[in-house]
């Protein structure tokens, strides 16, 4: 792998990362809920679902993966149930409310249900599959071991990742100064909620790539 190519994926990540999809709504709205902190879990549990994807289409299941209809849509079915579960269950939390530099005092999840939940956002998006299989293959020299090359794309989009998803949560965590009242945090609920249900059934219409 050449210096270029290296600095090509880097723009390709970083344009795929910055663009909004589940993992950043997801970000964005433990880190209102919760703060960036306790939101850094949950980027955590993303990177990890991102690190299995990434492992799938480098392994060629990926590939497979996308060759069966059937296997494609029960990815794509649970991936979409698990957002919009996700959502109902946000649109649906009491609103809780802290005084300032009382936020530890909520009943937060518990620091691996964030991670799991951020997990599960990433290993269950077909979007990240059918991006990975397709662009993935591009940036791997025939020419060179596969294993080195494959350590240095996914510790470049894990990396990428990490930063973008803090700061997605830091943007949402600067405004829960504006969310401490119990209507503001309801409104918050519902929004991300719905959000959240929006990007699940739209999974619902992501194809299989043709061939």
């Amino acid at each position: 792998m050449t210096f270029a190519t290296w600095i090509t994926f880097v723009i390709a990540g970083s344009l795929i990362a910055v663009s909004p999809g589940s993992g950043a709504v997801m970000s964005m709205s433990h880190g209102l809920a919760y703060g960036l902190r306790k939101a850094s879990a949950t980027v955590l549990g993303l990177q990890i679902g991102l690190l299995l994807v990434f492992v799938i289409a480098g392994a060629g299941v990926g590939s497979l993966l996308m060759a069966s209809e059937l296997a494609f849509s029960a990815v794509k079915t649970v991936g979409a149930l698990y957002l919009m579960y996700c959502g109902v269950s946000q649109w649906r939390a009491a609103p809780q409310t802290a005084a300032p530099g009382a936020a530890a005092l909520l009943d937060h999840p518990a620091f691996g249900r964030r991670v799991l939940t951020g997990f599960l956002t990433n290993a269950t998006n077909p979007k990240g599959i059918i991006f990975m299989v397709a662009v993935l293959p591009q940036f791997i020299s025939q020419q060179s071991a596969l294993l080195p090359q494959l350590l240095i794309l996914g510790a470049t989009m894990v990396t990428i990742d990490t930063v973008v998803m803090h700061g997605y949560a830091w943007l949402a965590a600067s405004m829960q100064r504006y969310f401490r009242d119990a209507r503001a945090v309801k409104k918050q609920n519902r929004f991300f909620g719905g959000v959240l249900v929006l990007v699940g059934a739209a999974l619902f219409f992501v194809k299989r790539s043709p061939g």
